[in-house]
């Protein structure tokens, strides 16, 4: 097959990460390898942006200042790649047919024969039917899916770019709200993103340093869980430890399978992909704790909402995942340009723990476009309101050091 020629465009999409801009500047790094690839457009706002043709020469903007006989200014490259957020900026949007009747418009305009797109579930299946829409149409082009979500919800993939970043910030969240909780001892709930997962709020539990430390009690979506089973679990934990924390998924279900947001709200908003709002209101926190009050009078009753912070928080960032995010845009365009497959999404997988080593492969679409990975049965206890030593394994990788506690008593 005679090696495809024309010009790329990347773009982000879905909800920002810490190292969502290492897979860019991976991508703009490889790009220089390659002669098949003339021009490298960065799209604003993701698939929003080629509609609007709303295009950066992002190897223009690499070149500029370059030195010493390099194609590219790595200082520069560097900042951008350590910067959180989506530095294109990212999109909602959710193509249909007709949306992208018009993208193949512009492509077939501005020669785009590559296609690399930044995203999570509903991002990879934008990229597989933007593929299928190539194929049917006739059009060449190569169409490959960058992973990333927080969520860690990809399948056929060990571990997604930005979760070890954001669990690390969890993790080191609930380290100091769990000693704020052991100053001034009461009941303290903490609501984490996670609306079909529960791995992030699962990485609480790095927090724990000996055995008093919290977060006492853990409820992701995978569980059920019932008012009284959350009442009875609280209530036993404050009486064990004089004080009780909490870690919650905004997703979590109740008995019957509902989400306890859904349940608790009248208006429920939606987003473009029929997703109900979960992450930026502390209604549920609020609520769990007026049913705590209603059961237990007199108790020192709080709740947080971790919200948006948990995504885009500068600092505190894994390198293994930064790392790994970086890498996996330079092998999107590594597997565009030298191997005979069309399309793909950028995969992993562990081979071994200790020492930690990953494998790198290309997936295909349909293997991860608009599936949900969840926490293993392993990774869960038998009463389903905390997290086993089985996760805390795979985790610690992911998330690398963290802060070591003193304790006085």
């Amino acid at each position: 097959m005679a090696q495809l020629k024309g010009n790329a465009i990347v773009g982000q999409s879905g909800g920002p990460t810490c190292v969502i801009n290492q897979s860019l500047v991976g991508v703009i790094e490889e790009v220089f390898e390659h002669d098949c690839i003339e021009k490298l457009y960065g799209s604003r706002h993701g698939s929003r942006g080629i509609l609007n043709e709303d295009f950066l020469d992002l190897k223009a903007i690499a070149a500029k200042g370059a030195c010493c006989g390099k194609k590219y200014n790595s200082e520069f490259l560097n900042r951008v790649a350590y910067t959180p957020s989506a530095a294109l900026g990212s999109t909602r949007d959710k193509p249909d047919a007709a949306y992208c009747e018009k993208v193949f418009e512009v492509f077939k305009k501005h020669n785009i024969r590559y296609f690399f797109y930044a995203g999570g579930n509903d991002s990879s299946d934008t990229a597989r039917i933007i593929r299928d829409m190539g194929v049917k149409s006739g059009y060449e082009l190569k169409v490959f899916h960058i992973p990333k979500t927080i969520d860690n919800d990809l399948c056929g993939i060990d571990h997604c770019p930005g979760f070890g970043s954001a669990a690390k910030f969890v993790a080191q969240a609930f380290m100091g709200d769990n000693q704020d909780n052991r100053s001034l001892p009461g009941i303290k709930i903490d609501v984490i993103m996670g609306r079909h997962a529960g791995f992030l709020t699962a990485a609480s539990v790095l927090a724990r340093q000996n055995e008093t430390d919290g977060p006492h009690l853990v409820y992701v979506p995978e569980r059920n869980v019932s008012m009284q089973q959350f009442i009875d679990d609280v209530k036993a934990a404050k009486a064990k430890y004089g004080r009780c924390l909490v870690a919650v998924s905004e997703g979590i279900n109740n008995e019957n399978g509902e989400p306890w947001a859904k349940v608790m709200a009248k208006n429920v908003e939606k987003d473009a992909h029929g997703n109900i709002q979960l992450s930026g209101t502390g209604a549920l926190g609020d609520f769990l704790v007026s049913k705590l009050k209603e059961a237990m009078p007199g108790e020192r009753l709080r709740a947080d909402t971790f919200g948006y912070l948990q995504r885009s928080f500068a600092g505190i960032v894994s390198e293994s995942d930064a790392t790994e995010a970086r890498e996996a845009g330079r092998l999107a365009v590594r597997y565009a340009c030298t191997t005979n497959d069309m399309s793909g999404s950028v995969s992993f997988k562990r081979v071994s723990s200790s020492p930690y080593k990953l494998e790198y492969y290309r997936n295909e679409l349909e293997n991860v476009a608009a599936k949900t990975r969840h926490l293993d049965d392993a990774f869960i206890n038998a009463e389903g309101n905390n997290i086993t030593q089985a996760f805390v394994d795979y985790l610690k990788p992911l998330v690398g050091d963290v802060p070591q506690m003193g304790y006085l008593y």
